[in-house]
């Protein structure tokens, strides 16, 4: 199966209180963490793909390798192979170090890395993933997954923020994301159709 997520910010301290950007309801970034490290594999298989759309960490440590084996670390705990595409607060020097460290199972690398975005057709639909929302402009067919803007929605319905904070879940209601949980595309058509139908109501 294949899931889509962005913004994880791991060990992102600049996240943590409610006066903060998007902020996030935990006390500590391990907290933080360990929810979203939960969430993702109780949903993720260990032979499913997930596309990263981007900001997978924030921590600095001297020597900064040392804050690179953590990201490593984390990302190695989640379950499924990770396709990353970079972020604004993804160093190239990370995407080095985990590909130094990148290994295979069951015939696919763990990570695969991408720097701008991938274009991808699924059941009949063609997807642009990246991590800064697109505007394609007269493009019906495509719809752009993003995410990098958290808490905010872009006024167009061709664009659909996917990630961990987006206020764009509510298309999914009833139904209730977990706190980091990877998005499948069954979740992101149903995204797509309700904020298609939600501004031909405003039309």
């Amino acid at each position: 199966m294949k899931f889509v997520t962005a913004d994880t910010h791991f060990l992102d301290e600049h996240l943590l209180g409610i006066d903060k950007f998007a902020p996030r309801p935990f006390l500590t970034v391990k907290q933080m963490d360990q929810t979203i490290v939960e969430n993702w594999n109780e949903r993720v298989g260990k032979d499913d793909i997930v596309y990263h759309l981007g900001d997978i960490a924030v921590y600095f440590e001297k020597p900064q390798t040392r804050a690179y084996e953590r990201i490593f670390d984390i990302l190695n705990s989640l379950n499924g192979h990770l396709i990353l595409i970079k972020g604004n607060h993804d160093p190239r020097a990370l995407f080095k170090y985990i590909e130094k460290n990148n290994y295979s199972f069951n015939g696919k690398p763990k990570f695969t890395f991408h720097d701008v975005g991938v274009l991808l057709k699924y059941d009949h639909r063609q997807y642009y993933l990246t991590h800064y929302p697109l505007m394609l402009g007269i493009a019906p067919q495509i719809i752009n997954l993003h995410g990098h803007i958290h808490h905010y929605a872009v006024p167009a319905k061709e664009n659909i923020n996917v990630g961990i904070d987006s206020p764009e879940f509510d298309y999914l209601l009833p139904e209730e994301i977990s706190f980091g949980t990877p998005l499948t595309f069954t979740q992101v058509e149903k995204m797509v159709e309700g904020k298609a139908d939600d501004f031909a109501k405003r039309g």
